[in-house]
């Protein structure tokens, strides 16, 4: 620091100013501590820097603390990001509110080393919970003392911590605290002689979690390797592979780096550096050889069945460049028996993509498949010497392997995932790239042709749907695809609203009550409906004096009142087509006559309000079709769209509410109203449990609720009070006589929106 220019006093009085602490002592050390802040750290870093250090100056624990972090932070941030001063300073105000204040000076001296050996922000985070939850676990804890009594041991384990961290993983690191916590809570010198690595158990439990080989250890040596071989300078940033239990993370790099997992163990004969140069490698060889494809017209099945095809060539071909690498790859890759997964109720897709990859990288695998062995030698043809092919080739060979072995078992949730990972791979996000078109409704008729069957032309949405079981997301579940309507007779709605012209007349006289009466000046207009006669004199008075004078002389007018943006979401299920007990119409031509109605009824009030429809065929077929745009007229060509509507399939409702949602977020309204018009509870094909359809409906209301969608369902089913709370709470209604659909659906839209 001392190598630094202090800055100039001008310079340094806005930042002293912003730090609120006002010990003598700190006007000695601030210029070197603000010239190396300013030189490492942006504007918002210096804020937050100067913001912890004022926090840290009023917990009333001296000098020391406050000169400790105005020394250490700015380096801390350069390396592992700004985000850690905000970690740091509201760590300490944490400590500061228990009684464990004597442990702040610790926790602030070990943080530079705590930095160097979790270099990434991910698991210095992950530290920094582990430290407050140890705090507290074990403040006031010891024989049912009440919080005034501050933890016995967390000062002893943050002066071990730079060695602990030396020693073990962030993961290994909590297991270690685990035990200790577990056998000593209610004994405090034990406890004390356990985190101060003084008790033997504690030194054998260091041991057994000591494994493997620490990413922090080896960075140098790696990133060498990467310069000498392959002539790569890329960021390693390691994350660990214990805190993710639903989904382990995989290696991947992206502009922002490459990631790694913070320890390897020894595999397989490999050692873990070996585990290590094995990854870099083969994403070493995705930089030099892979081109990024489209995915948005391929099924998730040929996805991976492309990802696995590219990695054997990517593999290949850096065999080719490094033979040496042969051994390491062929021991750490699975080699599956090929009657391994021969079950009528499992899908043996990643089976045999893993049987082809051991297949094309061995020459001794042992496989006799006729289909295997013919992919594998038109692969190797592809892969001729002194060739390397492209990635779009490999994947057309990964599309037609996939369309030649396909069996209907593969469509079966249960997966045989057994010696099908290869965990020198990468996950292949790198891999594709996804077409982005404009989010507006109104664009899609001149992308897509007007044909009623090609509602799949457009790359689909994925949305996630709602495990009620397991409280957790499925991530990409549902496949969504949207489209225009295709038209119809705009004459049939005509009919139908004259059919109902005196419901309409009576639905007027309410609609010019709603109505907004109040009119608000606009001035200061080019153009406008009259002369704003103010501005028009001094205009005049400007120009006679010879300076410019003001355009703007005009004012017009504007309605004072509603600002509602309305999406009406329509069940298009096969259900809509059954003709209820008592009537002489479809459930599908009463919902025309009543949308006809409400169409109407909402563009004589002048809101913005789309329209549109949707039904399923499992969860990889969700149809959306729209049939008004927010910005389309109520006009014939949205009348054809209604009078054209068909029913079919089944009711996945909760991807349809989110893409609804998608729309209606959008919308600059102060009230956004989703109405949904169904028949019956959300069921498909695919599921045979019938509550989980309708918890991911009710977690989707909530999601909308959070973007301030106010959600309201019209149910036509007599038997929906069984469910239909359990999805939309108490913004349902249910109508029972489904023929008085036409006037009641009008009357409950003014009823929300009055």
């Amino acid at each position: 620091m001392s190598a630094l220019l202090p800055l100039a006093a001008a310079e340094l009085q806005p930042y002293r100013q912003q730090l609120r602490c006002n010990f003598p002592q700190l006007d000695q050390v601030f210029p070197d501590c603000m010239a190396e802040a300013q030189l490492l750290l942006s504007a918002t870093g210096i804020h937050d820097y100067l913001h912890g250090a004022s926090i840290i100056c009023g917990i009333g624990r001296g000098f020391e603390p406050v000169l400790v972090y105005l020394e250490k932070m700015p380096q801390v941030a350069a390396e592992l990001g700004e985000e850690t001063l905000a970690l740091v300073s509201d760590a300490v105000w944490k400590m500061s509110r228990s009684p464990n204040g004597k442990a702040i000076l610790p926790f602030l001296q070990s943080i530079a080393e705590v930095s160097r050996r979790l270099p990434c922000t991910d698991l210095f985070g992950r530290y920094i919970d582990i430290i407050l939850d140890f705090m507290e676990r074990t403040t006031g804890s010891i024989h049912g003392f009440h919080t005034t009594i501050p933890s016995p041991s967390l000062p002893d384990l943050l002066e071990q911590i730079p060695y602990l961290l030396r020693q073990l993983t962030c993961h290994g690191l909590r297991n270690w605290i685990d035990y200790g916590l577990r056998h000593y809570g209610d004994h405090p010198e034990r406890q004390r002689e356990y985190f101060s690595l003084q008790a033997a158990d504690s030194r054998a439990v260091l041991q057994r979690e000591r494994h493997g080989t620490l990413f922090v250890d080896h960075e140098r040596q790696l990133d060498l390797y990467l310069r000498a071989l392959w002539q790569e300078h890329q960021m390693l940033v390691p994350y660990s592979e214990a805190f993710d239990e639903l989904r382990k993370p995989l290696p991947y790099f992206d502009a922002l780096g490459v990631r790694v997992p913070d320890c390897y163990d020894d595999r397989a004969g490999v050692s873990g550096i070996d585990r290590y140069r094995a990854v870099l490698a083969h994403i070493a060889a995705h930089w030099r050889w892979s081109t990024p494809q489209v995915a948005d017209n391929l099924s998730p099945f040929q996805r991976v069945a492309v990802e696995t095809f590219e990695d054997c060539r990517v593999d290949t071909l850096a065999l080719r460049e490094y033979p040496g690498l042969r051994r390491i790859l062929l021991a750490l890759h699975p080699h599956p028996a090929a009657d391994d997964c021969d079950s009528a109720q499992e899908s043996c897709i990643r089976h045999r993509l893993a049987m082809f990859s051991r297949a094309a990288l061995d020459p001794n695998h042992g496989y006799e498949q006729p289909e295997l062995l013919d992919f594998v030698a038109r692969f190797q043809a592809a892969l001729a010497d002194g060739t390397t092919s492209s990635t779009a080739e490999i994947a057309n060979l990964a599309i037609s392997y996939i369309a030649r072995t396909r069996r209907q078992q593969d469509l079966s949730s249960n997966v045989y995932f057994t010696d099908t990972h290869v965990d020198y791979r990468d996950d292949n996000r790198h891999l594709w790239r996804y077409i982005e078109e404009g989010d507006e409704e109104e664009t899609f008729a001149e992308r897509q042709p007007q044909r009623a069957d090609d509602i799949e032309t457009l790359p689909p949405r994925h949305y996630p749907e709602w495990d009620y079981q397991s409280k957790t997301y499925r991530p990409d579940w549902v496949s969504l695809y949207e489209g225009l309507h295709p038209s119809g007779d705009p004459a049939l709605i005509d009919a139908l609203l004259d059919k109902h012209r005196q419901l309409a007349k009576r639905l007027k006289q309410i609609l010019d009550l709603l109505k907004p009466q109040q009119y608000v000046r606009l001035r200061y207009q080019e153009e406008g409906s009259e002369l704003d006669l103010d501005v028009a004199i001094r205009s005049l008075i400007d120009y006679r004096g010879g300076a410019t004078p003001d355009p703007r002389i005009n004012m017009s007018h504007r309605h004072d009142g509603r600002d509602i943006a309305v999406m009406l979401l329509l069940d298009l299920s096969q259900s809509i087509n059954q003709i209820p007990d008592g009537c002489t119409q479809s459930i599908l031509e009463l919902s025309q006559e009543a949308v006809a109605l409400l169409g109407w009824a909402i563009d004589h009030l002048g809101d913005e309000f789309a329209i549109a429809g949707f039904s399923s065929n499992t969860r990889h077929e969700v149809r959306y079709q729209h049939i008004k745009g927010y910005s389309e007229r109520w006009d014939d060509q949205v009348k054809g769209r209604l009078a054209a509507l068909e029913a079919g399939y089944s009711t996945r409702m909760g991807a349809a509410l989110r893409h609804a949602a998608h729309y209606l977020s959008a919308r600059k309204a102060e009230k956004k109203l989703l109405l949904i018009l169904t028949d019956g509870q959300p069921h498909d094909i695919d599921v045979t449990d019938e509550r989980l359809l309708i918890e991911d409906t009710h977690q989707a209301v909530q999601e909308l609720d959070q973007q301030g969608i106010y959600t309201y369902c019209i149910n036509l089913d007599a038997h929906a009070d069984e469910y239909v709370r359990d999805c939309f709470g108490n913004r349902f209604t249910v109508i029972d006589r489904v023929e008085r659909l036409p006037e009641k659906l009008p009357r409950l839209f003014m009823a929300l929106t009055k």
